[in-house]
């Protein structure tokens, strides 16, 4: 199976990982989020997705997850920006339908997966279930979950679903690579009111932005709860430091590559009989008067 390239923001597989030692700042010196440096990353991320499409053996799945602000739609097209969109697939996962709710809670992600051959994005996921649900678990009322609910064994429960899902994905050739953009408090504050400042922003924002932003100390310990249960080698979180926009592009973009990197990507070889049926086809097109 896939295992996750190294990181000094890969969360480690041994419950060891703390939110309050994870920097929302850049750790690293550097220039490699200068321009010169993005365009290159463009153009490797644009050779690898061509390599994967052709080959249709495995798929990519991106999951970003954050708080309000953190910068996960800008994080997507900057990183994609060079990528071809027949073989991107972007979901965004807001509040349940109606449809959604009368399934398990990993279906409506489980249905929007990507194809062998292609990359799917998820902004927002499944993990909505163990953090948004898990800070207001009244939630869980619309869920129609059968018998009573123990809020003490729920979460938990959950979180073994998501491993063991995410666990089978790896085994069936989907290459899993999780976000955290890890946004601080401060800064959340000074995006907000920069969207509420300047009227080409104020679509962006939300009452509720506010609502959740007086829940930040659960949310982190949801955070750090999630990603200590599902950080594995084979579908690593990555606490991506996320004040700096551009440094968070740059990171993630590098971590992708190397993934696709390592799983051996290849152009499929033809067989003898395609290659008579290539010698053939081009004999006939040098005879074509046309």
């Amino acid at each position: 199976m896939f295992e996750a390239p190294p990181s000094e923001y890969l969360v480690p597989f041994d419950d060891s990982f703390r939110v309050n030692d994870a920097s929302t700042t850049p750790q690293t010196n550097g220039h490699s989020h200068k321009g010169r440096h993005r365009r290159n990353a463009r153009e490797n991320l644009n050779k690898l997705q061509r390599v994967l499409a052709a080959g249709d053996r495995r798929a990519m799945l991106l999951i970003f997850q954050a708080m309000d602000a953190a910068g996960k739609d800008s994080t997507i097209r900057a990183v994609m920006q060079g990528a071809d969109p027949s073989g991107c697939q972007v979901f965004t996962f807001k509040r349940p339908s109606i449809l959604e709710l009368d399934h398990d809670f990993l279906w409506r992600t489980t249905v929007r997966l990507p194809e062998r051959g292609c990359i799917g994005i998820f902004n927002r996921s499944h993990y909505e279930e163990v953090l948004v649900v898990r800070v207001h678990p009244r939630l869980l009322a619309a869920q129609k979950l059968p018998g009573e609910i123990n809020l003490e064994t729920i979460w938990d429960d959950r979180l073994k679903s998501i491993r063991e899902h995410e666990e089978h994905l790896a085994r069936n050739g989907t290459v899993v690579l999780k976000f955290w953009l890890n946004v601080s408090r401060k800064e959340q504050k000074r995006r907000f009111l920069s969207r509420l400042d300047n009227p080409d922003k104020n679509w962006k924002f939300e009452a509720g932005d506010i609502v959740e932003r007086h829940h930040w100390d659960d949310y982190m310990a949801a955070y750090e709860q999630a990603l200590n249960a599902t950080s594995r080698p084979w579908a690593p979180w990555y606490a991506i430091p996320a004040d700096d926009k551009r440094y968070m592009q740059a990171r993630v973009a590098e971590i992708i590559i190397a993934s696709l990197k390592s799983i051996g990507l290849r152009y499929p070889q033809p067989s003898d009989e395609n290659r008579a049926a290539y010698a053939s086809a081009r004999a006939e097109l040098a005879n074509d008067a046309g």
